[in-house]
């Protein structure tokens, strides 16, 4: 039987909000907690992919479907190849992800999983109302990963870049993939006059995952993503013969929507809703992971629960930058040759890992000096 009286209510049982239950749950001081998670989705298909890079082992060992020791950039000018000790990119599939969690979750007595749509979330002096079409529950605090309404109504006052992608895994029988090598970015075929590239993550000698991607501030038509992919996969991996076994697509918002507008005292944002989307990257995985270890922090320190979660000056980075491929968005090749070609790929982890100093910062604004940066300066101030 479902209570309806929660310690924790948990909106959306995507990366942000299953990340945070794992780590409310297994944490000591939450052990007497109640949670409740709240998703009409019952997280039963391989819906997206996630990557990101981290030095060593860490939390989610188990689950990393494949990991990568050395990469490479090409573009119409070069190819940079990269080694990337002490990090390694790592792949994990959706799926894999939420059989874990829940299957970790399920095996905790405090935490209940409710089926269904959330229709609104209203707070009221100590408490916080959640309603679905049947039925209401109380939480003293509330996460909540629903983007809010204003960042669709309001789009034209921010800037928008869309990360929007089509992924093909495929299947050979001659073997041709070097396994231990990714493609971050190849810029050979580019459509139009866009910040447009494929990504290559080989998972066997006979097996990859190909996917054409955009920064734009437009999206496009399926259709353009089959013929890039299709076009790419003949011309550049010189295949003729292969079977697509798995299909993803999707777009990510890249954007300096003030999402962090969007707390109150008892109701969190989280997630792509929260602003945990590394906004220059589309990035997440590693960010929520980030963002969720320090939101417990402020949780035992009886601070505000998002304090401390954004820095300024990486958001203003990622303005200018997103500034630039608004305005020049045909310049996105150049970028990134210039910030991989002359910086090494540790430093460039560091730096999308919000780690560096502001020395660190001068070096690499350097590598990408040109008139399309100082002019997104000074319009960004």
């Amino acid at each position: 039987m479902i209570s309806n009286q929660f310690d924790y209510i948990i909106i959306g049982s995507g990366l942000a909000g299953l990340q945070l239950a794992l780590s409310l749950s297994r944490d000591e001081y939450f052990q007497n907690k109640k949670i409740a998670l709240l998703d009409i989705s019952s997280k039963t298909e391989n819906d997206k992919t996630w990557c990101f890079w981290e030095q060593g082992e860490g939390k989610w060992e188990s689950i990393i479907h494949k990991s990568w020791s050395a990469g490479e950039v090409i573009t119409s000018n070069k190819q940079i190849d990269f080694q990337l000790e002490p990090y390694r990119y790592k792949m994990i599939r959706s799926i894999d992800f939420y059989k874990y969690v829940l299957a970790e979750l399920n095996k905790i007595s405090t935490v209940e999983f409710i089926h269904e749509e959330v229709i609104a979330a209203e707070e009221k002096e100590n408490t916080v109302t959640v309603s679905t079409p049947s039925q209401t529950y109380q939480a003293s605090h509330v996460f909540d990963s629903r983007i809010p309404e204003e960042y669709f109504s309001n789009q034209k006052d921010y800037i928008n870049i869309f990360q929007h992608f089509k992924g093909w895994m495929i299947e050979i029988e001659k073997p041709i993939f070097s396994p231990d090598k990714f493609t971050m970015m190849d810029y050979r075929l580019k459509w139009k006059n866009s910040t447009s590239f494929t990504y290559v993550l080989p998972i066997s000698p006979t097996k990859a995952f190909v996917e054409y991607t955009f920064f734009t501030p437009f999206t496009t038509d399926e259709t353009v993503y089959d013929e890039q992919l299709k076009r790419y996969i003949e011309k550049y991996l010189q295949l003729n013969q292969y079977k697509i076994t798995e299909t993803e697509k999707g777009i990510i918002p890249m954007t300096n929507f003030p999402f962090q507008k969007y707390h109150s005292n008892r109701i969190t944002k989280i997630g792509t809703a929260g602003g945990w989307v590394k906004a220059s990257t589309g990035y997440s995985f590693k960010h929520t992971e980030k963002k969720i270890e320090m939101l417990l922090k402020n949780i035992k320190e009886n601070k505000t629960f998002h304090h401390g979660l954004y820095n300024a000056k990486f958001q203003y980075f990622d303005k200018i930058f997103l500034k630039v491929l608004e305005e020049e968005n045909e310049k996105g090749e150049w970028i990134f040759e210039n910030f991989y070609a002359k910086n090494s790929i540790q430093q460039v982890f560091q730096y999308l890992d919000e780690e560096t100093t502001m020395a660190q910062d001068l070096k690499i604004m350097g590598s990408l000096f040109s008139s399309a940066f100082i002019k997104a300066f000074f319009k960004s101030l």
